[in-house]
């Protein structure tokens, strides 16, 4: 449930069943809400480098933070959302560095990903920025103290979609996947043009205007081609359609590999909130998050 002040519970008790009635004016109230918070929250002994290009487009960038003394530290990378048309690594002043100073107050390397945008880049672009920036980070890593065998990708929203695409299409990975396991936070992982999706004409620029492929580039279609760990995550009140697909892609993994995937919903939370509240004073998906790292199988040593 939802850790905070009084006022902030109050506000996200009385968005919650509504949220899908104005996403962007909700969306806003919540990052208002907590951009407090996240402006005090602790961020000493960590460093941060930004904007290290991984390619040679302007949004082909990714910050580092670092925490003091690290060596071969775990590595948490980070892909934000933003409906495939928007969004950015940090679409405020502190989301979503929150993000990844969380992470880096745990001893991990953080990494916040940039990614080039539909309608410039379309299916299956962001996959492939995705792919280029894990490369470069596997390369790279080792001289900012971190591991390379020890990477977790989280993905969320838009994100999500990519880095399950990365994660579970080697022929458009078009190489190793360097993660050593994946983490979808309220991810759209089906695409579709239904009445009931607000963020289908962005779900358009980036898959196509052809409606029947929009199967085969899914990534639920790929539920049984990996057996890269997965730990799905859902809010209580989602985008519409993003719960029902983590469900039933949860449900898929499932069949593929006769055990269900790791699998949670914030109560509580909301679309939003369920990344604007990291290092805000709540933990509970950060530590769920940490123990699901800590439990995944080794990869070979680089």
């Amino acid at each position: 449930m939802i850790q905070g002040p009084d006022a902030l519970r109050a506000l996200m008790a009385e968005i919650g069943p509504r949220w899908a009635l104005d996403l962007p004016g909700h969306s806003q109230r919540v990052k208002d809400a907590y951009a407090p918070l996240l402006a005090r929250a602790p961020k000493g002994g960590v460093a941060v480098m930004r904007n290290a290009a991984y390619g040679a487009h302007p949004r082909q960038v990714l910050d580092i933070f670092r925490p003091e003394g690290a060596q071969r530290a775990p590595v948490v990378v980070f892909v934000h959302g933003g409906a495939f048309v928007r969004g950015d690594k940090c679409t405020s002043t502190e989301l979503y560095d929150n993000v990844l100073y969380w992470f880096a107050r745990q001893g991990c390397i953080g990494v916040n990903v940039e990614y080039r945008l539909a309608p410039e880049a379309p299916y299956p672009g962001g996959a492939r920025d995705v792919a280029q920036a894990m490369n470069w980070l596997h390369a790279k890593l080792a001289g900012y103290g971190g591991d390379p065998a020890r990477m977790l990708l989280i993905g969320h929203s838009a994100g999500g979609t990519h880095v399950a695409s990365y994660a579970f299409d080697a022929d458009l990975r078009q190489g190793e996947c360097h993660a050593q396991g994946i983490v979808l936070v309220s991810a759209r992982l089906d695409a579709d043009q239904s009445p009931e999706n607000p963020n289908a004409p962005g779900v358009r620029a980036y898959f196509g205007d052809d409606v029947s492929l929009y199967a085969t580039r899914s990534p639920m279609r790929l539920a049984g081609r990996s057996d890269i760990p997965a730990f799905i995550v859902i809010a209580e009140f989602e985008n519409p359609l993003l719960d029902v697909y983590g469900l039933e892609f949860a449900h898929r993994l499932a069949e593929a590999r006769r055990r269900a995937p790791r699998l949670l919903q914030m109560r509580g939370h909301n679309h939003m909130s369920v990344m604007a509240h990291f290092n805000s004073g709540e933990d509970a998906l950060g530590r769920e998050i940490m123990d699901f790292f800590s439990l995944l199988p080794d990869r070979c040593r680089v």
